[in-house]
């Protein structure tokens, strides 16, 4: 990851500049987790469960 920091008159970094494709993997990862922490109480299944179901969905 490509980085380059924003440092005031002290020396202290105050932003970072990232690339484009880094910045979007970024927000790609937030959604990610945001999905993640939605579903956190969502009922779950056991995989063989899930497996069972994709199987006669001819999904699997």
């Amino acid at each position: 990851m490509t980085k380059q920091f924003v440092v005031n008159k002290k020396g202290r970094r105050t932003a970072v500049v990232l690339g484009i494709k880094e910045y979007e993997e970024l927000l790609e990862d937030l959604d990610d987790l945001k999905t993640m922490l939605s579903r956190k109480r969502e009922r779950s299944i056991p995989w063989e469960e899930a497996k069972a179901r994709l199987r006669k969905r001819d999904l699997l």
